[in-house]
């Protein structure tokens, strides 16, 4: 059913285009209502405005907290037009009906993400009449308009002009429901602030306010639909906040996962690092003050994981970077016995023009590459209050970010040997991998570049086995890392026997001292890191 819209309520706190908005409405004769700052602005910009307070019979009281709370606002709006009472009920109290009402709300997040920002000013800032008049008119859709996003404005004008000035049923349901979702995330903002505040990390009732980013083209397998939802208003440096650049493919579910596993490990290290990720897990990794040797490093960690993989980097994409990349294969691999290579996406802080333009030419694949630009990395931006989401049939499981990393102050040395300064450092780069790894996870390293890995199996002596296979007769001297303690000495036995020179567990185990006694009789170096990296 079409409604012609000829009242429209207007009161906004973002008053992008609301001038134009609201002269298209006039110039197809529909009477604008408006509050406040609104009004003023529409008047000034030559718009016929009628005040509420003209309307109700009141005057905008108390810091204009009580405006629009009023019957013959909520009456207008919420009234059945084809129910007789309804209509009986209006004409005897003087009500008139509202048919489009355009309202977005006090700027709660913005204010709360202010440094500084008091408890008072953010209670100010949660608005009460806005959701108000919103919920109404979302629920009457079946007669009303409820316009809440700038964004909304150009497709509605054009429908209306269309029509004679009448809106369609099924857009006014279109917007009713992307109405419920802004008070739904408003609220779930709100809360999730007062919680914060209260040191409440996880509540009776909680809420994810997220907005649809985009549609994928399928989930994790063809057969599944997925989309990409973003937390509103995070300046953390990340896959999800990232300027995405797209070849000529568009980017997938698994790429999006993988990319961001590849990040949030490179975003561990200070100096110039390099990952290479491959099915959510490290297969490369390295640092070195050259970001090009650092990336070859990473790379030749293992050359055949790194085919179709996902390359992070921490430091701008040049020119130079980029043809290191785009030329892996021939310069790198070939000699290592890979049979080619691709990646799937590559992510930096930033891609110059120019090695935008070598990424995209060099190569064949080089078209359809996707590019994430993330912007420059800053760990004070890093969103601790954020929560890790797993979901399981019939419920989610929440838990807070695992922010822990390399603690040089609350490291313990067990063994007689003592870890030098160089192995220390492998070993940080080892730990920091095995953090972003599949448990169980084993992790060798030297000269701060990744050997081998092996991940997710069901014994850490298999993950062992893995690892030293795939690092030859490199492991010799290397550091081993372990993301969660040793039950038995085996492992550190496996390890001697490959002329593993350090490593680093959490401790905490039963069987320590057997451990201990292990590396001690190998002449193994060992520390205790204290906290455990568990990722499932």
């Amino acid at each position: 059913m079409d409604i012609t819209i000829k009242t429209a309520l207007i009161s906004v706190s973002d008053k992008r285009d609301v001038v134009d908005f609201a002269k298209a409405l006039a110039q197809m004769g529909v009477k604008i209502i408006s509050t406040g700052g609104t009004a003023r602005s529409l008047a000034e910009a030559g718009v016929p405005v009628t005040s509420i307070d003209s309307v109700t019979g009141f005057p905008e009281m108390m810091d204009g907290r009580v405006k629009t709370l009023h019957p013959k606002i909520h009456g207008g709006l919420l009234a059945l037009r084809d129910k007789p009472e309804h209509v009986e009920a209006m004409r005897q109290h003087g009500i008139a009906p509202i048919d489009l009402v355009c309202v977005n709300l006090y700027p709660f997040e913005q204010t709360v993400a202010r440094p500084g920002c008091t408890l008072e000013e953010a209670i100010e800032n949660i608005d009460i009449g806005g959701p108000s008049m919103i919920r109404s008119a979302a629920k009457n859709h079946k007669f009303v308009t409820v316009v809440t996003s700038p964004e909304q404005y150009p497709r509605l004008l054009e429908q209306m002009r269309a029509g004679n000035g009448a809106v369609g049923g099924r857009r006014r349901e279109e917007l009713a429901r992307a109405a419920f979702g802004l008070t739904a995330a408003y609220d779930a903002a709100i809360a999730k602030y007062l919680n914060q505040q209260a040191g409440i990390d996880f509540p009776d009732r909680t809420a994810l306010a997220l907005t649809r980013e985009a549609t994928l083209r399928y989930g994790e397998n063809p057969h599944q639909t997925a989309a990409l939802y973003k937390l509103p208003r995070r300046t953390e440096p990340c896959v999800a906040n990232g300027r995405l650049m797209v070849g000529d493919t568009e980017i997938s579910f698994n790429n999006l996962l993988d990319a961001n596993a590849a990040f949030e490990l490179v975003k561990e290290f200070d100096e110039p690092a390099a990952v290479v990720v491959k099915h959510l897990n490290p297969c490369g990794c390295a640092v070195d003050p050259d970001i090009n040797i650092a990336y070859r490093k990473a790379y030749e960690g293992d050359v055949v994981s790194a085919f179709g993989g996902i390359v992070a980097l921490n430091r701008p994409v040049d020119v130079e970077l980029a043809r290191t990349i785009m030329e892996s294969y021939s310069r790198f691999g070939k000699a290592l016995g890979a049979e080619g290579f691709f990646a799937e996406v590559i992510i930096a802080p930033r891609f110059n023009e120019e090695a935008i333009e070598i990424i995209r030419t060099l190569k064949t694949w080089g078209s359809r590459v996707r590019l994430i630009e993330t912007g420059p990395l800053d760990r004070t931006r890093i969103d601790a209050g954020e929560y890790e989401v797993r979901y399981i049939v019939g419920g989610l499981l929440l838990q807070k970010r695992d922010l822990v990393g390399w603690e040089p102050t609350v490291l313990t040395f067990p063994t007689k040997a003592r870890a030098t300064p160089e192995q220390l450092e492998d070993l940080r780069v080892a730990w920091l991998v095995a953090k972003h790894a599949k448990s169980n996870t084993i992790v060798l390293a030297k000269n701060k570049k990744i050997l081998g890995v092996g991940v997710g199996q069901m014994n850490r002596v298999e993950s062992g086995r893995i690892a030293i296979r795939h690092a030859g007769n490199e492991a010799k001297g290397a550091a081993m890392a372990s993301d969660a303690f040793f039950p038995f000495p085996d492992n550190v036995d496996q390890a001697a026997a490959a002329g593993i020179a350090a490593i680093a567990q959490p401790g905490g185990s039963k069987k320590d001292e057997d451990v201990i006694a292990a590396a001690d009789k190998h002449g193994i170096a060992m520390v205790f890191t204290g906290k455990r990296h568990f990722r499932h």
